[in-house]
Formats: structure tokens, C-alpha cells, sequence
């Protein structure tokens, strides 16, 4: 089957917008899936369409408040499964059938382990047993291993279910511990089941405005180890130069470094357009084009027409990008540490301004440095040979616990990664399975 046609439903007792750990993993997983061209289909009792091409579907009695359930849940609780309980669990059977079986597959946060709609869990087993759907549980809670909800528990069915592998079904959990503990109330070996983490989205996270956000997805920033900035306009004085030799030296020690430059060349000397054409030739010479970048060069990543950025739209190549305060603050969150090897400056503002968001800093020992930041930021001295440089830079960042763990979340921890790394691989791993 082509993966690009999958159908994937992900249901809940309630979908976004409602606010909860849940729903905003049904969230993001929805829109990476759907930014990634597959068909996916919210399946709740509860929320509202939230995303132009995610396909919301709402099925009142799934949800755990829905007034049927609550008056189930209370015969439940007292272990008395009457027939208000099978004609819920029946009227869901109905309603869930024709829908799952148009799925290729369905991941199912909760239901099969937690006891909020026993119907819903009731109904969902008998749609497995009869093979009218392929599952994916996305365990987050376990009723059974709960001391606050066993008082409301009891032996045979439908409670045996939220305790017994169901056949067929991939089981996730978030955590290892989590893995632990759902391997001990399913008695199932820990490597059958999946562990896949929450994420984080970083550019909801950082509020990074919409041009940051081209511009980081257009040039593939994220993957940058290190990103390092130099928030300067393109003047001989910046001497971008040896920023450029730098990061050729650092990349022997780290092959994804990457250097942003921020502004246009100075506008008041018509030779700086010369020394924008030097130092491309620079950077083709050292074989770090693609890990050298200067953003005024970027104007096709800004071209829907507005004139957010600055004044430049268009699809043109060759447009300027003139990059607002806003966009240039994104990138000292963005980025790991500040190269600035100024060979002379009359104070240096961006020293100040990496101190206030905690960056790290690489600068040319010159007086107005020294003065702001002195021993607090790495100087160097301009006459030192880019490889030493590069080597203090590579060793800092070694031992630098900061941008370990920031680097450990931009590779193993963010919605993107998380759904292209491991939810993919697993749904073709179900699909292929039951093929």
C-alpha cells in the first residue's frame, strides 16, 4: 500500500480544542501526519474541527461526561453491568463500525487501559475481535494500577479488558517506567511494547514569528550542531571572513555546524557588495555553502505577498531579506552560541543582548568587549588560527550540559521527529502486519 494513502484515525474520549496531556498529543501528532500527506480522521465524543484538512468526526457517546455514560459509570462502580451498559456498548458498536473499517488504522488513547467509557472499551474490543479494525493503544494511564480508581474495579468483564492483551493490538506508552508498569499488568515481555515520548514544539514554544519559521524549515536550522549567529550587517569591519573559516575548522569536529548572518551589506559604502561576492567565494572555497548562511539572501523563504519582513515579498531569488528586530530576537533563541569577531567596534550591542538570553559567547578580544563582558564571554585574539578557535568552541560545547540536553530535545524530542522517526515506522509496521 502507498504510504501516502493512509487513512489514520485517532480517537479519544475527547479531541482538541479541549485542553488536557491527551489532546494535545492528538494534536500534534494529527498535524505532522497530515503535513506529511496522510488522511487522518479525529474520532471523539467531545472537541471540534481544528485544522482545515484533519477530519473531525463526533460520536456524543464516546465522551467519558456524556450523561449515558455517567449514569453506566455509576451502575459500574457498583459492579452491576445491566442492560443500560450493553445497549450503550451495542449503539457505539454501530456507530464506530462503518468508520473504523474505512481506517487502515486507528490509534486509541486510553480507552483500552483506563475506565472512563467502559462501553467505548467494550465496544472497541468487540470491532478487534471481529477484525472490523487494526489498533494501535496509546496507554498513558492504568486504571488497574491506580490505587484512586481500584475501589471502582471488579473481576469478569468488561473490567478484565482494561487488564488482558487484546490480540493484534501494538501497545505504546510514553515513558519507559510507563513500559515497565504496562508489561507487569498485561504480563507481555517489555520489548512488546513501543515507547514513544511526548515533544515539543518549538516554534508554539519560543512564539518564533512566521518568517523565523521559514526561514529555520527552509534552510533545516534545527539540524544545526551547532547553529551559531552573527547578528551583523555585511561590513568588512564584522569580519565575516574568519566567522566563515571557523565554522569550515568546527565542522572537522561537528559536520553540522552552521553560521547565520543576519544582515544586508552596510549602506553606506558601495564596496561592501563586493565583499558580500567575497566572501561567497569564500564559502564556496572552503566547500560550506550549505552550512553558511546570510539571510538577506533568503528572500524566496518570504513569498506570500506581505510585507511582514520588512518590505520583501515575492518568489524572486534574488530578493533582499531585511529582517525585523522581532525575527532577529528568534535567533538568539534559536541559535547555541554567538561568533562575533569583530575586528573593531565603537561598543557591540549584540554582547549585551546574547547575555540576556544566556548565549553563549565567541568573540574577538577587542577593548569594547572586554569592557561588557570581559572574562564572562570567550575572547579571542584575532591573530589566532581559526583551527584553535574552533577547537576551544567544540570543547566548550562538549562539556557544556545546556546545549547537550538542547540538542538531545531538537533530535529526539520534537512533534516533527517524534512522528517521522517512530509513529510512521510503526503504523507501516501494523499495516504490514495485518496485510
Amino acid at each position: 500500500m502507498d504510504r501516502a494513502a493512509w487513512r489514520i484515525g485517532i480517537l479519544h474520549y475527547s479531541g482538541p480544542p479541549v485542553v488536557g496531556g491527551v489532546e494535545i498529543t492528538m494534536d500534534h501528532h494529527a498535524r505532522e501526519l497530515t503535513r506529511l500527506g496522510r488522511q487522518v480522521h479525529i474520532i471523539a465524543g467531545r472537541g471540534e474541527p481544528f485544522h482545515p484538512q484533519v477530519r473531525f468526526h463526533l460520536i456524543p457517546r464516546m465522551d467519558s461526561r456524556h450523561p449515558e455514560v455517567l449514569a453506566v459509570n455509576r451502575e459500574l462502580a457498583q459492579g452491576q453491568v445491566t442492560q443500560a451498559y450493553h445497549r450503550l456498548e451495542e449503539a457505539l458498536v454501530q456507530e464506530l463500525s462503518p468508520l473504523l473499517a474505512s481506517l487502515d488504522v486507528c490509534i486509541v488513547h486510553n480507552a483500552m487501559t483506563l475506565h472512563k467509557n467502559l462501553a467505548l472499551t467494550g465496544a472497541l474490543h468487540r470491532l478487534n475481535q471481529a477484525g472490523r479494525a487494526r489498533f494501535i493503544a496509546w496507554a498513558h494511564d492504568f486504571a488497574w494500577l491506580d490505587q484512586l480508581y481500584i475501589p471502582e474495579l471488579h473481576p469478569g468483564y468488561p473490567w478484565e479488558l482494561l487488564r488482558t492483551p487484546w490480540p493484534g493490538v501494538a501497545y505504546v506508552v510514553v515513558s519507559e517506567h510507563r513500559r515497565e508498569m504496562l508489561a507487569q499488568l498485561l504480563q507481555l515481555p517489555q520489548e512488546a511494547i513501543r515507547v514513544i515520548t511526548p515533544g515539543v514544539d518549538v516554534f508554539g514554544f519560543l512564539k518564533l514569528e512566521p518568517l523565523t519559521r521559514r526561514l529555520v524549515e527552509g534552510l533545516d536550522l534545527l539540524k544545526a550542531e551547532p547553529l551559531m549567529l552573527l547578528p551583523a550587517r555585511v561590513t568588512r569591519r564584522k569580519n565575516i571572513q574568519l566567522a566563515i573559516r571557523i565554522t569550515a575548522a568546527l565542522r572537522v569536529h561537528l559536520p553540522r555546524a552552521t553560521l547565520v548572518v543576519t544582515g544586508p551589506p552596510g549602506p553606506h559604502n558601495p564596496t561592501n557588495l563586493a565583499y558580500l561576492d567575497s566572501l561567497r567565494r569564500l564559502r564556496q572555497e572552503l566547500g560550506v555553502e550549505e552550512r553558511v548562511h546570510f539571510l538577506y539572501e533568503q528572500g524566496r523563504l518570504w513569498g506570500d505577498g506581505e510585507s511582514g519582513d520588512g518590505g520583501n515579498s515575492g518568489e524572486d531569488p534574488a530578493t533582499p531579506l531585511l529582517l525585523p528586530d522581532p525575527v532577529v530576537a528568534d535567533f538568539y533563541r534559536l541559535a547555541d552560541l554567538l561568533l562575533f569577531p569583530s575586528q573593531r567596534e565603537g561598543f557591540g550591542m549584540p554582547i549585551l543582548e546574547a547575555g540576556l538570553v544566556r548565549l553563549p559567547i565567541f568573540a574577538s578580544r577587542i577593548p569594547p568587549f572586554q569592557e561588557s563582558a570581559g572574562e564572562l564571554a570567550h575572547l579571542f585574539d584575532l591573530a589566532d588560527p581559526p583551527a584553535r578557535i574552533a577547537q576551544e568552541m567544540a570543547d566548550f560545547l562538549a562539556q557544556d550540559p545546556a546545549y547537550r540536553l538542547r540538542r538531545r530535545v531538537l533530535r529526539r524530542f520534537t512533534w516533527r521527529g517524534i512522528v517521522e522517526t517512530q509513529i510512521l515506522p510503526l503504523i507501516q509496521e501494523v499495516i504490514a502486519h495485518e496485510a
